[in-house]
């Protein structure tokens, strides 16, 4: 069997900093960081109380009034960011078999905020206060089924959720369908708004967050020494992916290719990745054979990067195991350092980076990175973005459960 080509047509993103693609990618290139004050919630009895929150968003000025009143913040994110990638690609479902054209849109928590408003609900009155749109808002899958209603699209339709590698394996499994000829197209992305109370105090108790209150915009460090945890970020990103020959036939612009992806699991604990990192070398490896190159062909990586102590020393350890010396001629940057942690639409906001990147030969930074780490010794494009024209690029996800993937991207070319 032939394998299809899958190109990346369309690009639509909500981020703490840019509630478009132009705007976010944009920022990425100056360093600008989305991380302020927590304003979501109350943050006087949290140990955290800062965040990168959306910052100016109203649903109601893309979405009517009394159906956004129907949906979570989560969900309001996924059908903007993925109007703005339909519109981008100048896709007219009305020309195509929509039949074969389907959404995957990740979340990796959905409805938190529904779930505490409507238990509140359910103490002071009872089961009659309860909502009934109590369970279509906070179920994950819920963002999916609204984009295919909206747009009529009557393939592959569902949520994947497996921690912050959920939007990268749903780009990972929409690109599977259109490469087996399972669909003509998908729409693939991340949806994600869990900063709430239980969010906060639940990160707060696993000891995973910045508490650098005191300075915000340098709070998100990754792979700098004294790095402290990660921030809690919100947002969503939605790609356009099609059939090589499908979007050559519309005239559609192509931002790049997705050639390959490595799924595995490190098979050892629900929150900690294995030492060495050898799921994570596993993930990079098996994507890179997946798309039928060579390590030493790979430029540039958008790394995981959280900024946790742990998971970015061991990160580095598995870049080391899979590139051997080449690890030291790599570009790594993690856009988390921008724009905190989007959890279940991390890796979707991040390949939106990496697409941009390839396509205009610019590998934006790490920012507040001022103080190497020994063990992490490698290139992260400390503060400043480059210009660099790269063909291949990987962008790693790994998720609480030990889920790891990896996304192969290429530089488009004719």
């Amino acid at each position: 069997m032939e394998l299809k080509r899958v190109v990346v047509t369309g690009l639509g993103a909500i981020t703490p900093i840019g509630n478009n693609v132009d705007a976010y990618w944009d920022n990425l290139q100056k360093g600008t960081s989305g991380t302020g004050p927590l304003t979501l919630i109350d943050p006087e009895p949290h140990k955290t109380k800062i965040a990168a929150e959306v910052k100016d968003f109203d649903p109601t000025a893309f979405i009517d009034r009394k159906e956004a009143r129907r949906m979570e913040r989560f969900t309001h994110f996924a059908i903007v960011a993925a109007d703005e990638a339909i519109a981008d690609s100048g896709i007219n479902f009305q020309n195509v078999d929509t039949d074969y054209f389907g959404a995957i849109v990740a979340s990796g928590i959905g409805g938190m905020p529904t779930f505490e408003k409507q238990y509140e609900n359910y103490l002071s009155g009872g089961p009659r206060k309860v909502s009934p749109f109590f369970i279509p808002m906070l179920i994950a899958d819920i963002s999916a089924g609204y984009i295919s209603i909206k747009h009529g699209l009557k393939g592959i339709n569902y949520c994947t959720t497996s921690a912050c590698a959920s939007a990268s394996h749903a780009i990972g499994e929409a690109f599977n369908s259109i490469r087996f000829g399972r669909a003509i197209g998908m729409l693939a992305g991340g949806s994600e708004a869990s900063t709430t109370v239980m969010g906060v105090s639940g990160f707060n108790a696993l000891q995973a967050l910045s508490t650098r209150n005191d300075s915000p915009e340098t709070a998100s460090r990754p792979f700098d020494l004294h790095r402290d945890g990660f921030i809690m970020g919100e947002g969503a990103a939605i790609l356009v992916l099609e059939e090589l020959g499908h979007a050559r036939a519309r005239g559609a612009r192509i931002y790049g290719e997705i050639v390959g992806v490595g799924f595995t699991a490190d098979a050892y604990h629900i929150t900690a990745p294995i030492p060495g990192g050898d799921g994570a070398m596993r993930a990079m490896n098996i994507a890179i054979k997946d798309a039928g190159i060579e390590p030493s062909d790979i430029d540039y990586i958008n790394a995981h990067g959280t900024s946790t102590v742990y998971n970015d020393k061991v990160e580095t350890e598995a870049i080391k195991k899979a590139f051997g010396e080449h690890a030291y001629h790599l570009y790594i940057s993690s856009t988390k350092s921008m724009v905190g942690h989007l959890l279940g639409a991390s890796g979707a906001v991040e390949s939106v980076a990496t697409l941009l990147g390839l396509e205009q030969g610019i590998i934006h930074p790490t920012i507040n990175y001022e103080t190497p780490d020994p063990e992490c010794d490698l290139n992260y494009v400390p503060n400043k973005a480059i210009k660099k024209d790269f063909t291949y690029a990987l962008s790693n996800s790994f998720g609480f459960g030990g889920h790891n993937v990896c996304l192969a991207f290429k530089k488009y070319i004719e």
